[in-house]
């Protein structure tokens, strides 16, 4: 039976305190992460080699901020004057199994997939960049495009190794320590024991929540960790599930003239897949559906991404669709072709990828798409290629309006999801919106999920501003619709992302969260400044 105490054990291995590098060039690379919020700067790095050595620098520091490989959207790995508390050299696999790997939380996603492939397993959960740390992602509950199948990281996570910012440490198994029905966990540090109570907010019920600690009855303690942002604890250590067997994957680019059509077809293809994984049997699995809008299709042009990539769609097009499919493992790219072949024959066998072929020609679409059966890694790449191309377009512009126009303009950006169902009303109410505004916005993100990224590339620190408040008003129409403001970047030290956390939880909310850190880091050593500004 679970319990709702748990005690923690001093750290393992030698105790010497690394060395703490504090030359300004040697510090220079680590000032900002990639949100690209300016004025970032540290007192000084350490790169520890073990949960010892980690110990003794929340230990002997009045503030700590752990990092990875810095891929943050959020500002959360910005050092403000912390201690940087680099987790690179915590890179090793560790031990696995036919469905479970334990590794280090400096190990990235890429180094990770590369083990699973050799012995033919699978991490599904990964989001896109992947020179991400594992702990990092944990670290944020990182979602992505295969969410829709799959679940956030939450869903992949069997257990962690945590060092608290008293130096002690928890090991922590999925289903070992449960919340007291009263509402809280106790935790043994040495001869004293700690109440650390549960938050009594309701997070939204959407696939993607990436808002805060954690909460709700009855709840595990691992869970109280995964997403908390390196608020609470460091982690070492963290066991992940994994699939036995790697599909093979094909990969579309699907135009469409219109946003009807596609929010329709999207529908058909969710619907499908469903009632696949519902059934066990042979039939359409698709395990993501991205999206970008006629505005990122316009800056691919203008970048020349297009003719990089080989990619191309007709004028007409007001949005695009990337969509992932899963064929058996042994699937071959002459079987593929064979099957594209028969997408207009009615008596074709009943294939995954020949439905989806029919439902692309019920479309009237299916001349416009291309395609990257299995084994086709280069147009693959391509087609990877240029969904990439957009967000650093949009980057690209935004730095040269900040060097040409104003040092302060910066990307306002947002990550939100609705139930799908809500989608689009939610993509007309940021049409509306933006336009109202007059902003130049391009949005892209995860479809399948109701999940959406408009990102403002402000002209002007005007814009900037209009950006911010736009954000808001429409966090604002998310939350009333269902969905949640914050779906899987986190919220790390971006203050528009910190008041719609405010805004969803109340404000009793974030005071439960502060009670949280305070049980568990009472020095408020840990990333001070991340999720919420101390009371």
């Amino acid at each position: 039976m679970p319990g709702y105490r748990i005690a923690a054990r001093p750290p393992l291995g030698a105790p010497a305190v690394p060395r703490y590098v504090t030359d300004p060039d040697r510090l220079r690379s680590f000032l900002e992460d990639a949100a690209h919020v300016p004025g970032g700067h540290a007192s000084a790095l350490v790169t520890p080699t073990n949960e010892a050595e980690v110990a003794a620098v929340v230990q002997r520091s009045t503030a700590v901020l752990p990092i990875g490989a810095q891929s943050s959207l959020t500002g959360g790995a910005t050092p403000r004057g912390e201690v940087l508390l680099g987790m690179a050299r915590f890179g090793r696999i560790i031990d696995s199994g036919a469905d479970w790997v334990r590794v280090g939380a400096g190990v990235t996603l890429a180094e990770l997939d590369a083990v699973l492939a050799r012995t033919g397993r699978y991490y599904p959960p990964a989001p896109t960049f992947n020179g991400a740390f594992v702990g990092g992602t944990v670290a944020t509950n990182a979602a992505g495009a295969a969410t829709f199948k799959y679940g956030t990281t939450r869903d992949w996570v069997r257990a962690v190794t945590v060092v608290l910012p008293t130096g002690d440490v928890l090991d922590i198994e999925r289903g070992a320590t449960r919340a007291h029905v009263d509402g809280y966990f106790e935790v043994v540090l040495g001869n004293r024991t700690v109440r650390v109570p549960v938050p009594s907010y309701r997070m939204p019920k959407v696939p993607k929540v990436s808002a805060g600690y954690f909460a709700e009855p009855g709840m595990d303690l691992i869970d109280l960790f995964i997403g908390a942002e390196g608020t609470l604890g460091v982690m070492t250590e963290v066991t992940l599930k994994v699939r036995p067997e790697r599909p093979a994957w094909c990969l579309a680019f699907v135009p469409f003239a219109g946003r009807a059509a596609t929010l329709g077809f999207v529908r058909l293809l969710r619907d499908a897949a469903q009632q696949t994984w519902r059934s066990h049997e042979g039939g359409l699995d698709v395990s993501a559906i991205e999206h970008i809008d006629g505005r990122c299709l316009d800056l691919l042009r203008e970048d020349g991404a297009d003719r990089r990539t080989g990619v191309t769609w007709p004028d007409r097009t007001a949005m695009a669709l990337l969509v992932t499919l899963e064929l058996p493992a042994a699937t071959t790219s002459q079987q593929a072709f064979d099957d594209i072949g028969r997408a207009g024959d009615p008596g074709a066998p009943g294939t995954s990828l020949a439905r989806f072929c029919h439902a692309l020609d019920q479309a009237g679409v299916l001349d416009e798409v291309q395609i990257a059966v299995p084994g086709d890694l280069a147009r693959a790449e391509q087609l990877l290629a240029l969904r990439e191309a957009v967000p650093a377009i949009v980057n690209q512009r935004v730095g040269l309006a900040q060097a040409t126009v104003d040092p302060r303009i910066e990307k306002i950006a947002a990550d939100m999801i609705v139930p799908f169902e809500r989608l689009g009303d939610m993509l007309a109410i940021y049409e509306a919106e933006f336009t109202r505004r007059r902003l130049d916005v391009a949005i892209w993100g995860h479809i399948s999920d109701g999940n959406l990224h408009p990102n403002v590339m402000p002209r002007s620190f005007a814009d900037v501003e209009s950006g911010r408040a736009a954000i808001l008003d429409l966090g604002r129409e998310v939350m009333r619709l269902g969905g949640s403001p914050l779906a899987e970047h986190g919220v790390g030290r971006n203050r528009v992302k910190q008041q719609l956390l405010a805004e969803l939880y109340g404000q009793a909310g974030i005071d439960q969260m502060r009670q949280v850190k305070r049980a568990l880091d009472p020095e408020w050593k840990l990333a001070p400044g991340v999720l919420f500004l101390p009371a």
